[in-house]
C-alpha cells in the first residue's frame, strides 16, 4: 500500500473513530490509547509524524498511533459477544454484523444485500457491462478477450515465457522480465539491518516487515494482518468463497495455486519428497518432514496438562481427550468438550447463527435478550419469582405459574 493511500485509509478511520460507538461502548478518547509497556515513541519532522519502527511518514498523529498497533500488535477493540479483538474499530463494526445480521450494503442490480462494501463491490462485476468476457472455470469476467486468454494459464498451467538462464517458466511476461534481473549483478537496495540486498526498492520494503514485525495489511472482515498484499488477497478468498484454481481431471477447486498442484499428485500419483534414510516417498513435504521424526526420534508435540510428548499433533489431540474427560468445559449447543475456557467461548460463534446473545458464564447463546436474562439467573441463582403461598422461589414466571397448580389442584391435562 503507498503512503498516500495509507495515509488516505487511516484518516477515514480516525474520522470513524471520533464518533461514539453503540457496540463497543467506547468513546473517541479511548481510541488512541495504546498500553504503557506497548507504547512507542514517535518522531516530529516538520509537519510529518515518523514512525520508528519503519520509517513511514503521517501528517497526522492520530494517523500514526493507529499505524504503530501494526507493529505492536495491540487491538484494543473487542467483541462483547465472541471476544474477538481488533485494531481499528472500523474493522469491529463490520465483524459485528455476524452477529446481528445486518447487511447494510445492497445491489442496485438485483437487490442482494452484503456485510461490507468490499464484497458488494466484489459481487457488482456479476452484473457490469463492461466485463465482457468469462471464465467458465471460476466466474471470473475481464473487459478485453486478451486478459481473459492470460488469466486461463491460472486454470491449464501454461507457462509459456521461459528463461534461458536458469530454465524457470513463468505466466505473465512482467513476471519473465523481472525475474531476469536476478542474473545481473545490479542489486542496489540494502537492508540497514542484515545486509540483504535487492534490485527494487518495493522489494526491500517488503523484506524490511520481516525485522520490524509490521502487518500492514488488515482483512476488514475478520481483523487478521498480513505483512504482504497477496497474503490478504489470497485469505479474503475464505469470506468469498473464491476458488480459482480448478482441477481438469476431478473438477475440485482450491483457493491457492500450491494446494492444486499438491492435489493433483493424487492423480499422477508423484512423490517428489524421498526419504534419504528408507527411500519411502511422499506426495508433500510436511508428510515427509512428520516420518522423519521416526528417525530422528523428535516429539516436539507436548501436553501441557501431563508434560508427554508425541511426534505428531494429530497423536496428540488424540491424547488430549484423556484430559477433556478429567477436567472438560462443553458445548451446549453440540456436547463438544474443551479444558480452556476461552477455547469453548471462541468455539460458541460458530452455532451463535440466530443466536446472538451469548451468556458470559458459559458460553451459551440465546435467540432473545429475555431467554437470556432467564438463563443467567442459573449462575446467579436470582429467584425472583415468589409463591405466595409457600415462599418457594423461581427463576422463571412460567415454572411458579405451573407450581401454582399445587396449591389450587388445577389439572390442566
Amino acid at each position: 500500500m503507498a503512503p498516500k493511500e495509507e495515509s488516505e485509509e487511516l484518516n477515514e478511520m480516525e474520522e470513524e473513530d471520533q464518533k461514539h460507538n453503540f457496540l463497543t461502548g467506547e468513546k473517541s478518547t479511548q481510541t488512541d490509547k495504546i498500553s504503557s509497556e506497548k507504547k512507542v515513541k514517535t518522531t516530529k519532522s516538520g509537519h510529518s509524524f515518523i514512525c520508528p519502527q519503519c520509517g513511514k511518514r503521517f501528517t497526522q498523529k492520530a494517523n500514526l498511533k493507529v499505524h504503530i498497533r501494526s507493529h505492536t500488535g495491540e487491538k484494543p477493540f473487542t467483541c462483547k459477544l465472541c471476544g474477538r479483538s481488533f485494531s481499528r474499530k472500523e474493522s469491529l463494526k463490520i465483524h459485528m454484523t455476524i452477529h446481528t445480521g445486518e447487511k447494510p450494503f445492497l445491489c442496485g442490480k438485483c437487490g442482494k444485500s452484503f456485510r461490507c462494501k468490499e464484497i458488494l463491490n466484489s459481487h457488482m462485476r456479476v452484473h457490469s457491462e463492461e466485463t465482457h468476457f468469462k471464465c467458465h472455470q471460476c466466474g471470473r469476467r475481464f473487459r478485453f478477450k486478451k486478459n481473459l486468454n492470460t488469466h486461463m494459464r491460472v486454470h491449464s498451467g501454461e507457462k509459456p515465457y521461459s528463461c534461458h538462464h536458469c530454465g524457470k517458466r513463468f505466466v505473465h511476461k512482467v513476471s519473465h522480465k523481472n525475474h531476469m534481473k536476478i542474473h545481473t549483478e545490479e542489486k542496489p537496495f540494502v537492508c540497514a539491518q542484515c545486509g540483504a540486498s535487492f534490485k527494487y526498492k518495493a522489494t526491500l520494503n517488503a523484506h524490511m516487515r520481516d525485522h520490524t514485525g509490521e502487518n500492514p495489511f488488515t482483512c476488514k472482515l475478520c481483523g487478521k494482518s498480513f505483512s504482504h498484499k497477496g497474503n490478504l488477497k489470497t485469505h479474503m478468498r475464505i469470506h468469498t468463497g473464491e476458488q480459482p484454481f480448478a482441477c481438469e481431471q476431478c473438477g475440485k477447486s482450491f483457493r491457492r495455486k500450491e494446494t492444486l498442484d499438491s492435489h493433483m499428485r493424487v492423480h499422477t500419483g508423484e512423490s517428489p519428497y524421498t526419504c534419504k534414510v528408507c527411500g519411502n516417498g511422499f506426495s508433500r513435504k510436511g508428510n515427509l518432514n512428520t516420518h522423519m521424526k521416526i528417525h530422528t526420534g523428535e516429539k516436539p508435540f507436548i501436553c501441557d496438562q501431563c508434560g508427554k510428548s508425541f511426534g505428531r499433533k494429530e497423536t496428540l489431540n488424540y491424547h488430549m481427550r484423556i484430559h477433556l474427560r478429567e477436567n472438560s468445559l462443553t458445548c451446549h449447543e453440540c456436547g463438544k468438550t474443551f479444558t480452556d475456557s476461552n477455547h469453548l467461548k471462541k468455539h460458541v460463534v460458530i452455532h451463535i447463527g440466530d443466536k446472538p446473545f451469548m451468556c458470559h458464564f458459559c458460553g451459551k447463546t440465546c435467540k432473545s435478550k429475555s431467554n437470556l436474562e432467564n438463563h443467567i439467573k442459573v449462575h446467579t441463582g436470582e429467584k425472583p419469582f415468589t409463591c405466595q403461598e409457600c415462599g418457594k422461589g423461581f427463576t422463571v414466571k412460567g415454572n411458579l405459574q405451573i407450581h401454582m397448580r399445587v396449591h389450587t389442584g388445577e389439572k390442566p391435562y
